[in-house]
């Protein structure tokens, strides 16, 4: 697992490595273990640690903001990952993409819809996905995850232990903002599916998110998080909502994992608020 460190590797190795049935190994890798206790140390361009082997590598890793140049770090990241999973025998890799990569849309977005990033950090995304797709022919095989919201780690989840409070726009119809998201748990559930799968039963493309829309509001009470509101200024997107019909052929969750009550429990459960 490359990026272990981060807020999505830090929920699966908590979890440990069984997920609905499904039993594996972990290996976290880190930049430096000494600050994360016990896994393996290694960063692109070092020599791979003797007698490492791995089914799959999932690649949890990536750069989210910064300048056109450090964003483009995320397709050489892409290839990293690649060539470690050539070296340590792997099958597959598994990238973590984004919602952003999609054009604009007021219906849910399935796999097919145009990409057509409107951000640095969506671009940099697909770039990702192209780089990483185009190197499947020769093995291993790139699996790209379009991720909507990880309950915990999005920025409603990072201002609401901040502040104590969450500020949404308000619409012309006076609602607010409505997203993707998922659980951790059901997170780890996805990840660990896409990794232990049989890979002909695999898209190279996959939407990853609860089977429905979730307002934001309703998460922010949920949580017990006031709600303050603002004007939506006039390029914010109300519903940017993805169509996971696919996953949920492949990886059934439960029916009310798009709930705002079901994602607080998750992550209240698991001791991500504070």
């Amino acid at each position: 697992m490359l990026g272990a460190s981060g807020q999505i590797g830090r929920f699966f190795c908590a979890l440990g490595g069984t997920f609905a049935g499904q039993s594996a190994e972990i290996i976290p890798v880190f930049r430096n273990t000494r600050a994360f206790g016990q896994g393996v140390s290694w960063h692109p361009g070092a020599p791979v640690p003797p007698g490492l082997r791995a089914d799959a590598v999932v690649a949890l890793w990536g750069v989210t903001r910064g300048s056109d140049a450090q964003l483009s770090a995320n397709s050489a990241l892409a290839e990293a990952a690649i060539g470690l999973a050539r070296q340590v025998g792997a099958g597959r890799v598994v990238h973590c993409s984004s919602i952003a990569v999609y054009a604009p849309a007021t219906a849910p977005m399935a796999e097919d819809w145009p990409t057509r990033p409107v951000n640095a950090y969506g671009l940099s995304k697909l770039r990702m996905e192209q780089t990483a797709l185009a190197q499947s022919g020769g093995g291993p095989r790139s699996l790209c995850l379009r991720i909507g919201n990880v309950a915990g780690a999005d920025s409603l989840f990072a201002a609401g232990r901040a502040q104590g409070r969450i500020t949404l726009d308000r619409f012309a119809d006076g609602a607010g903002p409505e997203r993707s998201y998922i659980a951790p748990r059901d997170m780890a559930r996805v990840l660990a599916h896409v990794a232990l799968a049989p890979l002909d039963s695999l898209p190279d493309v996959l939407n990853v998110a609860a089977p429905g829309a979730v307002a934001m509001q309703a998460l922010a009470g949920a949580m017990g998080w006031p709600v303050s509101w603002r004007q939506a200024p006039p390029d914010a997107r109300r519903s940017v909502v993805m169509d996971c019909s696919r996953l949920a052929a492949l990886c059934p969750m439960p029916s009310d994992a798009a709930t705002a009550e079901y994602l607080a429990r998750d992550v209240s459960e698991l001791g991500l608020v504070a």
